[in-house]
C-alpha cells in the first residue's frame, strides 16, 4: 500500500533566506487551495498582519471565492496567470501584442515588460491588474564538432525566452510595474530553496512512519529542524565567515555527521 500525504506551507520570502511560517495537511476530501486558505486565516488569527502583507502564488489560487477571501484578510495579492483562466489570460495576450511597456537590461540578460492596468475579469466581475514579462536570456553554449579527425570546441550565442502573466491587485502607483515582476517571482523561492532542500535533505518524502498523529508530529519536527538551522546558518555561520562560506545543505551535513558521531560514542 502507498500512502500519500499533502500539505501547504506559507513561507516567507521578502527575506534574505525564505523561512516557512506554517504548514498544514489537507484532510480527506479537501483541495489544495482550501487547505491553504485555512492556513492563511489560522496565520492571520495567530500572529496578525506582523508577517503578511502581500501574498504570492501559483496559477491555481487565482480563483474568485480564494481572492474574495484573501482581500476580506486585507493581503495584497499577486498569483501567476494561465490557461486555466482562459477569459483573463486571453484578454492579456490580445492587448500585449504591441510594442512593451519597457525594457530592462541586466547582465547577459533582458526583460520587457506590459502594464495593463485594469483588464476585465468576467468570471469575477471585476477588474485586475496584469503584467506580462518576456525574459530573453543570452547565452554563450559549448559546441563540439569534428575537423580532420580533432574534436573541436567552441562557444556561440544562443538566446532563450520564456514569457509570464501575473494578475495582482497591487497598487503600484509610481512604482514600475517590473516589480509585479519581481516580487511575483519570489515565491520560486518556496520550490528551489525550502522544498528542494527539505524533500532532498531532510527526506520529506520519506516518512518512515503512516500512523496519522507521528507523521504530522515528524512533520512538524523536520520543518523546525530545518528553520532553526536555517537561521544559524544565516545569523552565526555564514556572517562570521571568513572568505569562501559552505552551502547551507553543507553545513546541515557537517551538523547531522556530528550528532550520528555522538550518538554512536554513547551506544
Amino acid at each position: 500500500m502507498q500512502y500519500y500525504h499533502r500539505i501547504v506551507v506559507v513561507a516567507v520570502v521578502s527575506t534574505s533566506f525564505p523561512i516557512p511560517l506554517g504548514l498544514r495537511f489537507q484532510k480527506n476530501g479537501e483541495g489544495e487551495v482550501t487547505c491553504a486558505l485555512a492556513l492563511l486565516q489560522d496565520l492571520d488569527h495567530q500572529l496578525g498582519r506582523r508577517f503578511l502583507d502581500v501574498l504570492v502564488g501559483d496559477a491555481l489560487y487565482l480563483q474568485a471565492p480564494f481572492v474574495q477571501e484573501v482581500e476580506r484578510l486585507g493581503l495584497v495579492w499577486a498569483f501567476t496567470l494561465k490557461e486555466n483562466q482562459p477569459d483573463l489570460w486571453r484578454e492579456a495576450e490580445r492587448f500585449t501584442q504591441e510594442s512593451p511597456t519597457g525594457v530592462h537590461t541586466e547582465t547577459g540578460r533582458e526583460i520587457r515588460y506590459w502594464h495593463l492596468p485594469e483588464v476585465d475579469r468576467p468570471v469575477a466581475d471585476r477588474l485586475v491588474r496584469v503584467v506580462k514579462t518576456v525574459r530573453v536570456e543570452h547565452q554563450r553554449r559549448v559546441t563540439v564538432s569534428e575537423k580532420d579527425g580533432h574534436r573541436i570546441k567552441s562557444k556561440t550565442a544562443a538566446t532563450q525566452e520564456s514569457t509570464n502573466f501575473y494578475a495582482t491587485n497591487f497598487e503600484i502607483g509610481s512604482v514600475s510595474p517590473l516589480f509585479i515582476h519581481q516580487f511575483s517571482r519570489s515565491r520560486w523561492r518556496i520550490d528551489t530553496e525550502v522544498f528542494q532542500t527539505i524533500t532532498t535533505d531532510c527526506h520529506l518524502k520519506h516518512p518512515a512512519v503512516h500512523q496519522t498523529t507521528a507523521l504530522v508530529v515528524l512533520t512538524m519536527i523536520r520543518f523546525l529542524a530545518y528553520t532553526l538551522s536555517l537561521v544559524f546558518y544565516h545569523r552565526q555561520v555564514r556572517s562570521h565567515a571568513h572568505g569562501k562560506c559552505e552551502t547551507f545543505r553543507e553545513c546541515a551535513k557537517t551538523i547531522a555527521y556530528g550528532f550520528a558521531t555522538l550518538a554512536a560514542n554513547t551506544s
